[in-house]
């Protein structure tokens, strides 16, 4: 499917467990930032994805916790997934992370912004 994703919007954290399935991104057009956690929430990757640079995709494994942050207007991605969907099973959301369309949320987003500078270097 594709996505589309503006700057300013926050994706809880989340994994996909019920299955366990694995997840592949290719930005298409734009700039984002994936983030990758530890189970107990502590970043343990993160990297800019742009078409035609040096990462333009992710190929997540199964059961990790995962979110992106837009950096661009108008980013698209090509999310791969293997289905079925379904919508009370499809995402396990982090239990450490705020919630979506809260103060606490907007917060944690601009902590992960910063980490876009990070990742750039």
């Amino acid at each position: 499917m594709l996505n589309a994703i503006q700057p300013g919007s926050y994706v809880h954290p989340h994994r996909h467990l019920s299955p366990p399935k694995s997840e592949a991104w290719i930005v298409l057009r734009g700039k984002l930032l994936f983030v990758g956690f530890e189970d107990d929430g502590r970043v343990d990757q993160s990297a800019v994805l742009a078409p035609g640079g040096a990462h333009f995709g992710v190929d997540l494994v199964p059961g990790r916790y995962h979110t992106i942050v837009a950096l661009e207007p108008d980013t698209v991605i090509y999310e791969v997934k293997s289905g079925p969907y379904t919508k009370e099973a499809d995402k396990a959301f982090a239990p450490w992370a705020p919630v979506e369309g809260t103060p606490e949320a907007e917060v944690y987003l601009a902590e992960l912004e910063e980490l876009a500078s990070s990742a750039r270097r």
